[in-house]
């Protein structure tokens, strides 16, 4: 499963890796439902996720600082800037890094 495996890069822990995907399937089923996560639902998530708050706020920043998800007006909403920076990246490390021309990427 190529979602979890991502999570498990970014969490390492198979738990708060299985914590992270539901967090953003549950953005994903809001967002597309038509009314978002809202960021003040935060006592409800840390029920439903079974984690503290800490813990929570820890996996969401990371998932913010991946650019997984963003936080506007006080929503959580799916966010394509991860896709866009892993495009960037591997274009970097075929060119700079590999020595290798843009062209055969």
């Amino acid at each position: 499963d190529p979602y979890h495996e991502l999570m498990l890069r970014l969490f390492q822990e198979e738990a708060t890796a299985e914590r992270g995907q539901k967090f953003l399937a549950l953005v994903e089923e809001r967002q597309k439902g038509g009314d978002p996560l809202k960021t003040h639902e935060w006592k409800s998530l840390l029920v439903e996720l079974n984690v503290s708050r800490s813990a929570f706020y820890a996996m969401r920043n990371k998932l913010l600082g991946a650019g997984l998800i963003t936080n506007k007006g006080g929503e959580y909403r799916l966010s394509g800037m991860f896709s866009r920076d892993l495009m960037d990246m591997a274009r970097w490390w075929w060119t700079a890094v590999l020595g290798n021309n843009l062209e055969n990427l």
